[in-house]
């Protein structure tokens, strides 16, 4: 790929249960293991002052994974805070202010998918990156009409390759039930055990 790294993260929803349990504890990961060296932006409504926010993820680290003091204090200082309500142009605006001279941020919106146009049409004004992108993490709509409209509102204000929609419900109870299937039947199990040229070979004996 040929386009530069992002300069800054940002994460709406963050003090949610997804950035306690996952989001914090794979920064932290990122910053130990990858050298992540950003401004890292949290925004939530919560009325908290930003050694709040910083007690929030340590309390996550301390919960989810462990807390690496060397790569939580890197973590620390990198972590900044806009406390405000999505619906409230001020809220971006406090954001746009966090993101001078950052050209190429990574929004990451773990917040519920009726706010996800609320929150994109306020990133998609200037100020909020030239060349930013965009990452959604939820379960899109109940069918497949609703699962379309999220989709045609980030499209029409972000291009489909700034665009990154991860659906972590998909396909999961298939899979659960693909496993099940493997181990609680004896006569799958060989079948499925081995190289794939030796599963093939059995398959079809």
């Amino acid at each position: 790929m040929s386009r530069l790294v992002s300069d800054a993260f940002v994460f709406f929803g963050a003090t949610g249960d997804l950035a306690y349990k996952q989001i914090f504890p794979s920064l932290q990961g990122l910053v130990r293991d990858e050298g992540l060296n950003i401004p890292i932006i949290g925004i939530a409504k919560e009325g908290w002052p930003l050694d709040r926010f910083k007690a929030r993820a340590r309390e996550s680290l301390i919960e989810h994974g462990g807390v690496d003091e060397a790569a939580f204090a890197k973590l620390s200082s990198l972590l900044r805070y806009v406390d405000g309500d999505y619906n409230d142009p001020s809220t971006c605006a406090r954001l746009r202010q966090e993101l001078e001279g950052v050209k190429r941020p990574l929004h990451y919106l773990a917040i519920p998918p009726s706010l996800f146009a609320t929150v994109a049409e306020g990133l998609a004004k200037p100020g909020s990156g030239i060349d930013a992108r965009l990452i959604v993490e939820k379960p899109f709509g109940r069918d497949r009409e609703s699962a379309r409209q999220p989709d045609r509102i980030l499209h029409r204000l972000f291009s489909e390759d700034s665009t990154f929609q991860i659906d972590h419900y998909l396909g999961k109870e298939p899979v659960q039930n693909i496993l099940y299937t493997r181990f609680a039947n004896p006569m799958f199990e060989p079948v499925w055990k081995g190289k794939p040229a030796d599963r093939l070979r059995r398959a079809m004996a």
